[in-house]
């Protein structure tokens, strides 16, 4: 009780506070009145001499902003905005970004007549300084990616990049910002001791049990782990040891004139690799009637079985005779001129059909004789085109509809219809927002624009468009996906080849832009930049490839098969209690009459099948567009 009363005065306080900042007004009057009744004094926790002082910090930054004075405006931000908050919030640092540029163009927006050129240049001077330290943290930001190239640009008002920042609203609707900011900071700052309290002692400790107990399953899944590594490595190195020891005796004697021991040679021996069997074959007169006529249910464990058999096979010869098998039977209804068709499922009404479709699709195209399979009909490329432009619920069925694209465009009449189809112009439209695109759709968006790119059909298309797709992909050179700069560098590349899309680009200062990443990127990055640089400032009026690219003679291929593990990734159903799925499916249900002799027949003679004028090419893949750029 002596320890209450010692502290009550405080306690009385904490609870005034916590009332007139919940703005419970009738009860704080109550709770003052009966206070000063009792003759109990309330010790003040500080809150209205915070507020007040509060208040005079927010008019004092507001008035800095209003008369461009950034030294004052700086000096109280970097003061009274916690360091935690300025390093650690993405809202603030984004803020942040913005103010620097309001006090860099402030003399050329709010200046009487022509600026004082000093002064100017100080402001420039200050914001370059910026960029390269506290703003750097956002140079892989599309947001914020062209206002590197504002402190290089000779006149900012006029250039079209720019042109937004000198927009009458632009200001007040950054100053509304900024009000709202600092109105939730100095809040924060004032929050009650009684909260804090509650805080420290009450949920965050269940946040900090939480996140222990988290760490401790991790550490243990990282123990077993290792502990497996270990006992591993520790019996390889007996059988190390034991190996040394029998190479040393044989030596031994050898030297003397002895026969090396059979245990060495054994030892020594290469290991052959165990023969990996076939798998039986289907009865595909039966699969393709219940892919055509049966429960949406069915088509779909159908379509995920049969891409299982084709991702899961072993690469080689028991991979080649399942694609073989799919194909001699024309699993896809390619070749069949009937009004339903397998090939039909990919506008199917059911979600799980239509993606499941797409990924089948997929993984025929991502093998090389699979792609020479589809490219037989032209129907294919128009049903993938169409659904690519419809699928606005499914991303895994875009997803996988876009990959299938991107490894068609490896084949040059594919090329020739997607670019006729106007292709381009939706991966441009698509490109616009890269943030909110998966980094599948956003890779192989990019790798197939960069292969439409390299076509002369495809560099006319992008100069109908040229400062709209000169912006995405100057846009996407900072982009934080690493993975596609050489796609993006490969079509830059290839499209400034066109003299007008080349006066375009000088004309927005791409130059500019592009030298603020030869200071930021890798040996290879920089070298793919200066080429395009040396591009850009070219004067040929053609390139060397753009009168004789288009002819449709189909070049060799070599094979090029990459089964990505994506394929099967986030699978949409689930097996229900005695259901069947996969190759259990297929082989209760769907099981050939000649399981095994046929197969064989089909992995050795399955070329024949293929029309021979149609003949695989090395593939513009989107793995070396480097290749596009001179070394």
């Amino acid at each position: 009780m002596g320890d209450i009363l010692a502290h009550e005065s405080e306690l009385l306080g904490i609870v005034k506070e916590y009332l007139d900042f919940a703005e419970f007004e009738d009860t704080l009057k109550t709770f003052s009145k009966e206070c000063k009744i009792k003759g109990k004094p309330c010790k003040s926790a500080g809150g209205s001499v915070r507020d007040s002082k509060s208040l005079i910090i927010q008019k004092d930054l507001l008035a800095a902003f209003d008369s461009g004075d950034q030294k004052v405006f700086f000096h109280l931000w970097e003061e009274h905005v916690p360091s935690s908050v300025r390093d650690g919030d993405c809202v603030a640092q984004k803020l942040e970004f913005y103010l620097h540029i309001h006090f860099a163009i402030y003399l050329l927006k709010h200046g009487p007549g022509r600026p004082d050129k000093q002064e100017l240049d100080e402001r420039i001077s200050h914001f370059r300084s910026y960029l390269e330290t506290r703003g750097a943290a956002l140079s892989q930001t599309t947001e914020f990616l062209p206002f590197y190239a504002l402190p290089f640009v000779p006149n900012p008002m006029v250039h079209p990049s720019f042109k937004d920042l000198f927009q009458d609203s632009w200001t007040p609707e950054l100053k509304l910002k900024l009000e709202k900011f600092l109105a939730l900071i100095f809040k924060a700052n004032s929050t009650p001791k009684l909260v804090t309290i509650y805080q420290e002692n009450g949920q965050s400790n269940k946040e900090v049990l939480q996140q222990l107990h988290q760490q401790l399953v991790e550490a243990e899944r990282r123990s077993m782990t290792y502990l497996k590594r270990y006992n591993k490595i520790q019996a390889d190195y007996h059988n190390l040891i034991g190996v040394t020891a029998e190479l040393v005796d044989s030596l031994e004697a050898t030297v003397s004139g002895k026969m090396a021991s059979t245990m060495l040679r054994a030892s020594l021996a290469p290991v052959k690799l165990k023969d990996v069997p076939l798998l039986p074959s289907l009865d595909y007169e039966k699969l393709k009637k219940d892919l055509i006529w049966g429960s949406d249910r069915l088509k779909a464990f159908l379509l995920q079985a049969l891409r299982w058999r084709l991702t899961t096979s072993h690469p080689g010869e028991q991979r080649e005779t399942v694609l073989q098998a799919y194909i001699s039977n024309d699993l896809l209804d390619c070749h069949s001129h009937n009004q339903r068709s397998v090939l039909q499922l990919l506008n199917s009404k059911s979600e799980a059909v239509r993606q499941y479709m797409a990924r089948l699709i997929n993984a025929f195209a991502s093998l090389a004789e699979g792609r020479l399979y589809l490219a037989q009909n032209t129907k294919v490329l128009w049903l993938l085109e169409g659904r690519l432009k419809e699928e606005d619920k499914d991303v895994i069925a875009r997803e996988n509809v876009l990959g299938a694209l991107q490894k068609f465009s490896l084949r040059r009449p594919l090329q020739t219809a997607m670019i006729r189809d106007g292709l381009i112009f939706w991966l441009i439209d698509t490109l616009k927002e890269p943030d909110c695109l998966s980094d599948y759709t956003l890779e192989y968006s990019v790798a197939l624009l960069m292969n439409l790119c390299l076509r002369s059909a495809g560099k006319n298309m992008c100069a109908k468009v040229a400062g709209v797709v000169l912006k995405v992909l100057s846009d996407l050179l900072g982009h934080e996906n690493h993975e596609i700069q050489p796609y993006v560098n490969g079509a830059l590349y290839s499209i400034l080849s066109v003299p007008s899309i080349r006066e375009e680009a000088r004309a927005m200062g791409m130059e500019d832009i592009l030298r603020c990443f030869i200071k930021e990127g890798n040996a290879e990055m920089i070298r793919q930049i200066e080429f395009i640089i040396k591009q850009l400032n070219s004067e040929e009026l053609l390139d060397g490839v753009l009168e004789s690219d288009d002819d449709e003679e189909e070049e060799e291929e070599e094979d090029h098969d990459a089964m990505e593990a994506d394929l099967d990734k986030d699978e949409l159903i689930q097996p229900q209690l005695g259901e069947l799925s996969g190759e259990k499916l297929l082989t209760t249900e769907y099981l050939g009459a000649t399981a095994g002799r046929s197969h064989r027949r089909v992995a050795r003679n399955g070329r024949r099948l293929l029309s021979p004028g149609l003949r695989a090419r090395k593939p513009r893949t989107c793995h070396t567009p480097q290749g596009r750029i001179p070394r």
